[in-house]
């Protein structure tokens, strides 16, 4: 005996295409890999022209530092003010002010005009221009793409940043040989790309704002700072994933700067970035298994512990090849623990809260870019490149072990029990009475 279908009730909801037939997400991310892309060769250069311009390794690493000092600054603003206006609007007016900046630094370095505090200001406005993209984003992402599917959505971003890194460091390497101006031009090319592709994008990126404009901005941030500090588990992140992305980043910078002053060729030091972006865009193709399979609370100190281990082995072994396969076996579950963890709280932030979320969010990561290049390249001058890695090892070993005993991290699950943790602005689950709301 055959059995038939059960009948589809007529009000059921239409499931939701794929990502591959949404022509907005597609918009969206064809404009971030091409940003992704030019920033990434814009950071692998930076600190090598800055290195040729002032010949301190400290120097270079202060003048990056300073330039990004302007997103520190700018992060929480941003995401009030990407709750209030027209994301669309947003994201391309802050993306053309990026490209004229690197222009500018571009026709500078044609002209022999470049300084080193030139090549700070245009990272100054870059970086304010960039602290305003990433909330109005991060909001438009979630518009775009239904909940069911954010998972596979941030590991397909995931997958973007590393396939960028993949191509930027390599690319990087060639461009900054040809010129010190042409790496500068692919990072302007990258954010124009951005706003030409948002500004495509044909349904709203964020819902009617009125309301949200009722709202003074001072109330509406003291709202998003509340909403945030309400949830463990973003409490959490606040202080422990800041001290996380200095440890990396700065380990990042020290290796290159190390490189550099060594006298490794731009080509080679590119490779090693190369290697890194291959790993992760192995990693993202692998993530949004991993992230189906893996609770997110065992998947993050894992990835984490991967991260220290790295480090610990190229404290021992300091050499090109040691570096090379250290550092691709260490980030390979990285992006399944971002995409996780970026999955799950975009699931359950309120859609009006999101641009406040990611701009109080993003601080973690914002503290971390003028800390990381003074910490690597402050350690690399005192202490030499094997005691330096031998000290971030030990300091993300450390955060592994926090990481591992924090119980709002260690609750989360897979992504069929999100919905589950939907928080209001309170920071209480939304389908439960606050006696009954978890923590």
């Amino acid at each position: 005996m055959t059995q038939t279908a059960a009948p589809v009730p007529p009000d059921a909801p239409a499931p939701a295409p794929g990502l591959l037939r949404n022509r907005s997400y597609l918009l969206v991310m064809s404009g971030l890999t091409t940003e992704a892309l030019g920033a990434g060769i814009a950071v692998f250069a930076v600190p090598l022209i800055a290195l040729s311009l002032t010949g301190s390794v400290w120097q270079a690493g202060v003048v990056t530092a300073v330039g990004h000092t302007g997103a520190l600054l700018a992060t929480l603003p941003a995401g009030v003010i990407a709750d209030r206006v027209d994301r669309r609007r947003l994201i391309v007016l802050t993306a053309s002010i990026a490209a004229l900046a690197w222009t500018a630094a571009a026709v500078a370095a044609v002209t022999g005009q470049l300084s080193v505090w030139h090549l700070g200001g245009v990272l100054l406005a870059s970086s304010v221009a960039g602290a305003f993209v990433e909330p109005a984003v991060a909001g438009a992402f979630r518009s775009v793409v239904p909940q069911e599917q954010l998972a596979t959505a941030y590991a397909a971003s995931q997958g973007r940043d590393a396939a960028a890194g993949l191509v930027a460091g390599p690319v990087g390497g060639v461009l900054y040989g040809i010129a010190h101006a042409v790496p500068l031009v692919a990072a302007a090319v990258g954010h124009l790309a951005t706003a030409v592709c948002t500004w495509l994008v044909r349904e709203p990126l964020n819902a009617d704002t009125a309301a949200a404009r009722a709202v003074r901005p001072v109330v509406a941030l003291r709202e998003g700072l509340r909403y945030v500090w309400s949830v463990p588990l973003f409490r959490l992140c606040l202080g422990l994933f800041a001290v996380i992305n200095i440890a990396i980043n700065g380990m990042f910078v020290a290796i290159t700067l190390d490189l550099a002053d060594g006298g490794t060729s731009p080509a080679r030091i590119g490779l090693l970035s190369g290697v890194v972006g291959a790993s992760m865009l192995i990693g993202a193709v692998l993530a949004p298994t991993i992230v189906k399979r893996v609770r997110v609370g065992r998947l993050t100190p894992v990835a984490l512990g991967l991260v220290a281990v790295a480090a610990g082995v190229m404290a021992v072994d300091q050499s090109y090849w040691g570096y090379v396969v250290a550092l691709g076996a260490g980030v390979l579950l990285v992006p399944a623990a971002n995409a996780a963890m970026a999955g799950y709280s975009a699931a359950i932030t309120p859609p009006r809260l999101q641009g406040r979320f990611s701009s109080v969010m993003d601080l973690c990561a914002t503290v971390a870019m003028p800390l990381a290049p003074l910490v690597g390249s402050g350690l690399l001058t005192l202490i030499g490149i094997g005691p330096t890695l031998l000290a971030l090892s030990g300091l993300l070993g450390v955060t592994v072990v926090a990481v591992w005993c924090a119980r709002p991290l260690r609750r989360i699950g897979r992504p069929e029990t999100w919905a589950d943790d939907v928080v209001d602005p309170g920071g209480q689950a939304a389908d439960q009475p606050p006696s009954e709301a978890r923590t």
